[in-house]
């Protein structure tokens, strides 16, 4: 009896951390070019987002993690365009500029991640973002050391649709 309890247990516990882990997972919903779409669901709800990596990376020579520029949606938080970028290594803070032509957007930075604060700039920069064809994020690391990323945004405005129509 006793052997049978435990074995229900660990069956629970285990479809319970299955699930679990499944539910978390980003799953691709749309991939467009230099971007793809992405879904969630976590205990505050389903997330969608867009979100694409670098064409070019400067320079080469700063150790520095990943990059990545996303918009997301957060339905059950009524979060919308929401633009955050990461270039991979702590950022200085007020040091993070996204530039398109003539255009150019400041972020907030904490640690490693950066966000538009207005609304009103993030609908403007996603307006840039579907006439551009590229998109370069500056910034600096805590030590001074200047970066650049340069994004593609082909593939931009299908990925931003997909991910919004999602979490709609």
């Amino acid at each position: 009896m006793k052997k049978t309890i435990l074995t229900i247990i660990c069956v629970l516990s285990a479809c319970f951390f299955i699930n679990s882990a499944i539910a978390t997972e980003p799953k691709s919903i749309g991939k467009y070019k230099s971007w793809e779409s992405f879904s969630y669901t976590n205990e505050k709800g389903k997330v969608c987002f867009a979100q694409t990596i670098p064409i070019e990376r400067t320079p080469k020579k700063i150790k520095r993690d990943e990059s990545r520029l996303f918009v997301t949606f957060r339905k059950e938080e009524k979060i919308k365009n929401e633009i955050s970028v990461t270039s991979g290594h702590l950022y200085k803070k007020s040091s993070v500029v996204a530039i398109s032509g003539k255009n150019d957007f400041s972020f907030f930075s904490q640690g490693k991640f950066a966000w538009i604060s207005d609304g009103e700039e993030e609908f403007n920069l996603i307006k840039v973002m579907k006439k551009a064809s590229k998109l370069s994020i500056a910034s600096s690391d805590l030590n001074g050391n200047k970066t650049k990323d340069l994004y593609s945004m082909m593939g931009f405005t299908k990925a931003y649709n997909t991910a919004k129509k999602s979490c709609a």
